[in-house]
Parts: C-alpha cells; structure tokens; sequence
C-alpha cells in the first residue's frame, strides 16, 4: 500500500506538466487508423492522434458514429479520410461542425480518384506517399516551429517505404502474370503492382457494394477454383458475406492457396510492417 501511495504521488507530481503538454499538441482526427498511423510517425511528439476505424475485427461498412467520434472530429485541427464513397459518413460530421481552421485531407483526392474507383487505397504506396508529403505541409503550415521536424520524419517515412517497394520488384519478376482470384478487390492495388492478374473483376466489385454477383459470374468464379485456374484467393477475412464465404470454402476444397487481407490496419503493426507481412504471406503462398 505504501508503495502504491508512492507511486500515485509521483504521478500527479507530472500531472500538471503533461496536460499543459496535450494542450499544445495538434489534434488530428483519421478515419481509418492506417492513416492515423502515419499521422503519428510524421507529426511524434507534436500531435496527438484519434483513429476512428481501428478493429480489424469489425466491418467498417457497418460502422455507426458515435456522439464520441462527431466531439473528436469537431475539435481536430486536422481530419483526414479516405474518401471515394469508403467513409461517407465522415462528410457528414465535417458539414455539421464546419471550422475555418480546419484542414482536411482527403486521401482519394491527392490521387485523382473518383467514386466508382477501387476506395482500398492503403495498398498502393504512391498514394500513401502523397498523403505523407501532403500531410507534413499541413502540419508545418499549422506549427512553423517544428516545421523542420515534420519535413524530416515525412523524409524518414519515404524511406522506410523502400523495403517494401524492393520486395515488391522481387516479387513482381517472380509472380507477373500469375492469375489469382479474389472475393472483392481490398487487395487489388497490391496485386496491380506485383503484375498479377486479377480475375472475376464484377464479382468482387459486386460483392463490395453489397449487390447480388450475377449468374454469369459465379459460374465464372466457381471454374476458376473447381479447375483451378487460379493459384490464389485473396480473402477479405475483415468481413463476412454468404457468396464469398461459398468461395472460400470451394477454394480450400479445391486446394487453391487462400491469403487473408484485411481493411483495417492489425493492432501492434506499423503500417510498413502491415504491408510487409501481407506480402510474406503472398510469398509463402506461392513458393519458387
């Protein structure tokens, strides 16, 4: 007991300290925490950030806000999103809480991607490159004092990005041309980039949008897997649907190698690390 009186001390001893600190810190608020973790490695001490989808768990196109999220988004000086019809919901509380010191960034747009386009742009690094460039401008803009800070570490992100950029090449002289299948596109920007050829296109946009693939397709996606036309499903394990989950099932029947990709950023991983394991698990799946 004494020791916990001890310690209680010494903590409220930096209470003070710490809230002053907080209060300087700019408020970023990221919809999705793959930028909310980027948000972090660029602005470090001099930000305090707030991702709002975060459980990888969870079906993002589900999501309900909260009278907690639309307070946070209401007092970001920053607020970043995806955009192309991913997080509609986002518009919505930013028209409500309208503020003339507020930057937005929405990612979709630095890229010129419009709605109708695939909105799983984490997986293709030029966009997230944009957005680290474009958000340490904002940043400095905010905070000329640091602005040095803020152009390093969005220097250091660049960097970092180059593991992943080299195994990508690697893999892309193995694996170019090699067709895979996949339920809906989440991992199709990644799959563009290691030249891999995408099949059933309409299916996966329609089971995106929630609508009924059609008949043609189906057939089309079920020879692929019974005759194994395909080397790989891409699975979006973040969210559950009866047609795709049929062709899981009929992909491990039919001994098709499956890879799992989520929407949402894994707990305990970075982004570089995020991508770097997704594509182990492409490596892995499809041996020399």
């Amino acid at each position: 007991m004494k020791k916990f009186f001890i310690l209680l001390a010494f903590a409220m001893s930096f209470a003070g300290p710490n809230v002053a600190r907080a209060a300087d810190q700019i408020a970023i608020v990221a919809a999705e925490n793959v930028y909310g973790d980027v948000a972090r490695q660029i602005g470090g001490a001099e930000v305090t950030v707030t991702s709002i989808l975060h459980n990888p768990d969870q079906d993002p196109h589900l999501f309900e806000v909260s009278p907690s999220v639309a307070r946070a988004v209401s007092g970001a000086r920053i607020v970043v999103y995806n955009g192309i019809d991913y997080d509609p919901w986002m518009e919505k509380l930013l028209a409500a809480a309208r503020s003339s010191s507020r930057d937005v960034i929405v990612v979709a747009k630095l890229m010129g991607k419009k709605s109708g386009d695939n909105p799983h742009i984490w997986y293709d690094l030029p966009t997230m490159q944009a957005f680290a460039k474009t958000l340490a401008g904002a940043l400095a803009n905010t905070d000329p004092a640091h602005s040095a800070d803020y152009q390093k570490r969005s220097a250091q992100f660049q960097q970092s990005l180059q593991p992943i950029e080299a195994r990508i090449a690697a893999l892309r002289a193995r694996l170019a041309g090699t067709p895979v299948a996949a339920t809906e596109p989440v991992f199709g920007y990644m799959l563009d980039a290691l030249g891999m050829e995408s099949r059933n296109r309409k299916f996966q946009l329609a089971v995106m949008n929630n609508t009924e693939p059609s008949a043609s397709d189906l057939a089309a996606f079920e020879r692929d897997l019974k005759d194994r036309r395909v080397k790989m499903l891409v699975y979006n394990s973040q969210v559950s649907d009866p047609v795709a989950e049929r062709m899981l099932t009929l992909a491990k029947k039919s001994h098709v190698a499956v890879v799992g990709a989520t929407e949402t950023q894994p707990p305990g991983k970075s982004y570089q690390a995020w991508m770097l394991s997704e594509l182990d698990a492409v490596d892995r799946t499809l041996p020399k």
